[in-house]
């Protein structure tokens, strides 16, 4: 009878436009930058909405800090999903913009301000079956003086 090996899982990002490097300070967002206009969009672009070029465009690394642009506190959830949460769209430096969750503070109003600038860290959220790690974004407040 032959012995089941384990295999070791691989690290894999949750999403397309998050590039993973050999440790979780090196991963980063990509996007893509529309070589007409010059603007930048997170992740793989087909079409520019801004001059509605089809092209080209080139992959580039994003910025991974930003400036919150609008946030809601999310009060239910999923049940895996552990509530309440703050979901935030953060406009990042140098352009692109992106979906995402504040971490880091407790979700309340009085915490959360338009404008407040944060900063990209990466995490183990989930692991399937098959032993296999995905890594997800977040951000999180920048202390003053950073």
């Amino acid at each position: 009878m032959a012995e089941a090996t384990a295999t070791q899982g691989e690290i894999r990002p949750l999403v397309p436009h998050l590039t993973l490097g050999e440790t979780r300070d090196q991963d980063y967002l990509n996007g893509s930058i529309c070589k007409k206009c010059g603007t930048k969009y997170v992740g793989p672009r087909l079409f520019c909405g801004v001059c509605s070029s089809d092209g080209p465009f080139e992959t580039v690394r994003l910025a991974d800090t930003g400036s919150v642009y609008v946030w809601t506190i999310i009060h239910q959830a999923t049940p895996y999903v552990q509530a309440p949460y703050i979901a935030a769209v953060v406009d990042l430096d140098g352009g692109g913009s992106v979906n995402t969750n504040i971490v880091g503070i407790e979700p309340k109003p009085e915490n959360m301000r338009f404008g407040m600038r944060v900063k990209m860290f990466t995490e183990k959220v989930s692991e399937d079956k098959e032993g296999n790690s995905y890594i997800a974004y977040r951000f999180k407040p920048i202390e003053e003086g950073q």
